[in-house]
């Protein structure tokens, strides 16, 4: 089942989305997600692009299997029988004006978009659902690709590895990279920009037997999020997890077969199958996010195979992946990027009137948490009720959103209502977008939940999670309401499955954001001990925006073209 969720969603979706995503500690991956969703920012693309003019003939894919928790090494007679993937080419799709529109694109940049699709090509390659079975069962991998402006300088491909996890890459070249701005679109000057719908996302296969929608948005299954507004009772929030594993339950069971084998390790074998179905010899990588995985990942596990990556925003290197812990860390960043946001707040004392320090800007903040926790307010005009977890939400935006939030909170200081203050309803009272027609997915929630559930070794009961609910609201008291007790993954039935991070010798550059909060700086550095590589600095707090900066996009291509790198760049500034 695929969730098809509006590209503006509105203020209940939005809660759900956040309770299951944010406030399950679901760390990067929820954040990542909730950027889209609870910004209502631009629809991504779940459309893979790999192609070319004539599908090439492929040679030498060993699927060589690689021993770890629950996935069996692959018989050297077995990965013989898949040792030649090909590209089964079809054409692209074609998609009107408010398809396009829900991509993120611009009015403007709309005739650019439809030029570029004139160029993709778009194709389909088989791989195993199961890579212990080779000879089984066979999903197919959606691909695109865009060739290089200058054929004859070409210096290989580079794919685009989406995070999520569950996020579309089908047209991640042209929305990711060519149509960002000038500096990134050099990218396709002399290498194919390959994007990738994950297998369960998109135009991949999905699982047509599902049961996994979002918890709560669906009135037979009441799920986290459903609580009364204010601080939740440990009885709501009992009720709230339990839900929560019913719906994990309900969903790990209705397709065990399929949904077991959304893990990230699959991900990165098909991807070294459409590298030989692309007939290269090795693979560029550029990673945002959870792709930051899949990255690093390729590299361990074909290393003959990985050439120059770049990965942007980096979640933990841990092969036993915790979501609890990942949530705490994210939470604690949160806090300490307001302390950014209300030293901001504080030069601007005549325009928000929250204080003229940092200390009595935070201090006016925590009091208004706390006032509205204790009273929330139902506006007319608004569908829920504003709480304390609004207050944390608008405490914890980034810094592109520092006017806005700063705005609601002096608004919310001196709400006597009937009807909702005007930046408040805004950001958080917007009315769902109605479903475009043909329009590519965004987010997949079903391989989101199951990629991160089967990868999660926490699985928290509900004493351990209430009490490190406290611990975190004590800990992170502004920001940390926004992170609730709920645990994504409590209930879910099948096994947690290890990753694999290895050094390697092929070049890497790990780019860190100083004062992220959905992947922490701290991270980057965990990494680089664990695999090696360069670390790129940006110095914001703007996740995966490396490419987006036309100063970072000038570095990355350079890097890309040249092996060489500067230490890192400024950013995304905050507003002046």
């Amino acid at each position: 089942m695929v969730i098809e969720v509006p590209a503006e969603p509105g203020e209940t979706v939005r809660k759900h989305l956040w309770s299951y995503l944010w406030s399950s500690n679901s760390a990067w991956g929820a954040s990542e997600a909730l950027w889209w969703v609870l910004l209502a920012r631009s629809r991504e693309e779940r459309i893979l692009v790999v192609n070319r003019a004539t599908a090439m003939r492929v040679v030498g894919l060993a699927v060589g299997g690689v021993a770890s928790t629950g996935v069996a090494a692959v018989p050297p007679a077995a990965a013989a029988a898949a040792d030649h993937p090909t590209v089964d080419w079809w054409p692209c799709p074609s998609y009107s004006d408010a398809a396009i529109r829900t991509q993120g694109i611009s009015d403007k940049q709309i005739p650019q978009f439809r030029a570029q699709m004139k160029r993709l090509e778009c194709g389909r390659v088989s791989v195993p659902l199961d890579y212990r079975r080779p000879n089984g069962r066979k999903i197919s991998i959606a691909i695109t690709r865009l060739g290089a402006v200058d054929n004859k300088r070409r210096l290989g491909s580079i794919a685009y590895l989406t995070g999520g996890p569950g996020k579309a890459g089908f047209l991640a070249p042209l929305t990711y990279v060519t149509l960002k701005n000038k500096e990134s679109a050099r990218l396709n000057d002399r290498y194919d920009l390959i994007g990738i719908d994950p297998r369960g996302v998109n135009y991949s296969t999905q699982s047509t037997s599902t049961r996994c929608g979002i918890p709560g948005a669906d009135p037979n299954n009441p799920g986290p999020g459903t609580e009364k507004p204010g601080l939740p009772t440990k009885a709501s929030a009992k009720k709230s997890y339990d839900a929560q594993v019913s719906s994990n339950r309900s969903c790990g069971r209705s397709d065990p077969a399929f949904l077991g084998q959304l893990t990230s390790m699959n991900v990165v074998r098909d991807l070294d199958r459409v590298r030989a179905a692309l007939g290269e010899p090795k693979l560029n990588l550029y990673g945002a996010s959870q792709g930051v995985w899949f990255g690093l990942m390729y590299r361990s596990m074909f290393p003959g195979r990985a050439g120059r990556a770049f990965l942007d925003s980096v979640p933990p290197p841990w092969t036993r992946h915790r979501v609890d812990k990942s949530g705490n860390v994210t939470a604690d960043a949160a806090e300490r990027n307001f302390a950014r946001m209300a030293a901001w707040l504080a030069r601007r004392h005549a325009t928000y009137g929250l204080g003229t320090t940092a200390a009595q800007v935070r201090a006016a903040v925590l009091k208004l948490r706390r006032d509205y926790d204790r009273h929330p307010k139902k506006f007319a005009d608004m569908k829920n009720s504003v709480d304390g977890v609004t207050i944390a939400l608008l405490a914890g935006k980034t810094s592109p959103d520092w006017s806005r939030a700063g705005q609601a909170l002096a608004e919310l200081r001196h709400a006597t209502g009937p009807t909702a203050p005007p930046t408040v309803k805004e950001m958080f009272g917007a009315e769902p977008a109605k479903p475009v027609p043909g329009a590519p997915e965004i987010l997949n929630i079903t391989m989101h939940r199951a990629t991160k559930c089967n990868e999660d070794f926490s699985r928290l009961s509900f004493s351990r999670a209430w009490a490190d609910y406290w611990k975190r609201l004590k800990r992170d008291p502004v920001t940390g309401r926004a992170f609730g007790p709920a645990v994504p993954c409590a209930g879910w039935p099948l096994p947690a499955q290890e990753l694999r991070f290895q050094r390697g010798e092929a070049p890497l550059v790990l780019s860190g954001h100083r004062y992220e909060q959905a992947t922490a700086y701290e991270w980057t550095r965990q990494t680089q001990r664990a695999v090696g590589g360069e670390i790129y600095t940006v110095d914001d707090d703007v996740h995966t925006s490396a490419l987006s900066v036309p100063e970072c996009a000038a570095d990355i291509v350079t890097y890309f073209n040249t092996g060489r790198i500067d230490r890192g760049c400024k950013g995304v500034r905050p507003p002046a």
